[in-house]
């Protein structure tokens, strides 16, 4: 069996390798590091979970134990799609370059520019960012690449494929022809691929798992859903309430939007859940993810911000809200669990319109995903009501100021036990002449503020609105109105007959 000492690092390393509690290396790294250290440029493809950080991490810090770092001239490069991955990769060169004096610099957005800078004054062994941030320290005139000899890019595919194409074809402009190149991914397309070959210069190519397979310790299951958002929060909570063995889970929604409207219905319904996307302040994203780890949270409502080789080792469960729409995602997703080992459990919402990504899933993964209880056309009738979760629009809205809306105008509206004919309805001029007489006999003289207005039919205010408008409403009902009298047709016509 192959062990960290037979893969050429040095002492120290496997020092901090040991006091970590690793023996032996995934299939990915025992394959990684070896090129790496003989100065090879790597495409490393691998399933999400099986350690490829440590594949560029280990070798880099034997590397860099030769020479010493300059002011604002790093040595080495990492580029990360997210600002989490980006603060992940630098806790893993703390945790495993413990016996190293190198000084690491994490240059991402939402930190004062003046704090990094300092760091980078000091000089960098290893430079961690996010392509943006890079570049704004660049256009700064704070940092030279020149001196750059290592250049990773982790999350390849994602770093091509959602638009970072200019920004990386800037930064290797930057920095040394000669550099080593090291590609780290669980995917990898082939038109990925040719963007990838670009930058890589006769690569070592490790692929120890199937491109965009998933782990076998992973159940995975679709659920069917109905298309209404209320309606698929409902299966949702009752699919979470069904887990008896769930500790923590993510919850991934394709849009920020329905992060934070999942997030509030949750936790109107009792659920410890908090949410994480990409419009959160960077102080606000790290707390969130703080308190997941450490348990103070169970669910965690996220965008696919949180999809991408966050290392949380304990999740033990995943529920996809929305089917993503490139099915690489899905991939990544649900690899949040069943990590190291671990066994873990995947749901997956599914509508009627999303069968074309269920189907591009499958297609990718090369296997069929199991239904859990039915497909959707076992599907029950749609759900009627869900008020606490419907969203209230027009009239709706102003039910909690003391306005009634249309369905409970309907509902307080009583009937007669006796029809009304189409004659009554139609009433000739001189019946409503008769009518007219008839009230102005009966009613009492009264002074009514104009503001006034009749308390509505219910069964609260009833006995009030008996008492107090005894004399103002004691004549015939007017024909069509029930008891809902409108307030000016009580106040008596000065008008001569």
């Amino acid at each position: 069996m192959t062990t960290f000492a037979d893969l050429g690092l040095s002492q120290k390393v496997l020092s901090a390798v040991t006091d970590a509690g690793y023996s032996t290396p995934t299939p990915i790294q025992a394959g990684a590091i070896p090129p790496a250290l003989q100065r090879r440029d790597i495409c490393g493809i691998a399933q999400t979970g099986t350690g490829k950080t440590a594949s560029f991490v280990l070798p880099m810090l034997t590397l860099l134990e030769k020479g010493r770092a300059r002011a604002r001239m790093p040595r080495t490069l990492i580029l990360e799609p997210t600002r989490e991955l980006a603060a992940q990769v630098a806790e893993n060169f703390e945790k495993y370059g413990k016996n190293h004096k190198l000084n690491i610099a994490l240059l991402i957005g939402g930190v004062s520019f003046d704090d990094q800078d300092r760091k980078l004054e000091r000089g960098a062994d290893v430079l961690i960012c996010t392509p943006g941030r890079l570049l704004d320290h660049c256009e700064r005139g704070k940092l030279l690449m020149t001196g750059v000899e290592i250049l990773v890019i982790d999350e390849a595919d994602r770093m091509l494929d959602m638009g970072f194409i200019p920004d990386i074809e800037r930064i290797a402009k930057m920095i040394p022809f000669t550099r080593q190149t090291l590609f780290f991914s669980a995917t990898m397309p082939p038109e990925i691929q040719k963007l990838a070959d670009r930058f890589l210069q006769n690569p070592e190519r490790i692929e120890v798992a199937k491109p965009s397979s998933t782990a076998t310790t992973v159940t995975q299951r679709l659920v069917a859903s109905h298309h209404k958002d209320y309606e698929k929060r409902a299966v949702l909570r009752d699919l979470i309430r069904a887990q008896e063995d769930l500790k923590n889970a993510i919850i991934f929604c394709n849009r920020k939007k329905d992060v934070a409207d999942l997030f509030r219905s949750l936790e109107r319904h009792g659920f410890s859940v908090g949410a994480l996307h990409g419009d959160m302040d960077q102080r606000s994203r790290t707390t969130m993810l703080q308190n997941f780890r450490d348990g103070n949270i169970q669910l965690l409502v996220a965008s696919d911000v949180a999809a991408r080789g966050l290392d949380l080792p304990d999740v033990g469960h995943v529920f996809n809200f929305d089917v993503p729409i490139h099915a690489e995602d899905y991939v990544h997703r649900i690899g949040r669990t069943g990590r190291a080992g671990r066994s873990g459990r995947a749901f997956t919402l599914v509508t009627k319109s999303d069968t074309k990504y269920v189907d591009a899933i499958e297609k990718l993964i090369v296997q069929k995903i199991e239904w859990l209880s039915g497909d959707l056309s076992a599907l029950p009738a749609p759900m009627e009501s869900f008020e606490s979760d419907r969203p209230r629009k027009g009239k709706d809205k102003d039910r909690g100021r003391g306005r009634r809306g249309r369905d409970n105008h309907k509902s307080d509206i009583k009937t007669t036990d006796t029809p009304v004919d189409s004659d009554e309805r139609a009433a000739t001029p001189a019946k409503v002449e008769s009518v007219k007489t008839e009230r102005r006999a009966e009613q009492k003289p009264h002074n009514t503020p104009r503001n006034t207005r009749p308390y509505p039919a219910n069964d609260d205010n009833r006995e009030r609105r008996s008492r107090h408008y005894r004399d103002h409403d004691d004549g015939p009902t007017p024909v069509g109105f029930g008891d809902d009298i409108p307030a000016f047709m009580l106040i008596v016509a000065n008008a001569k007959v």
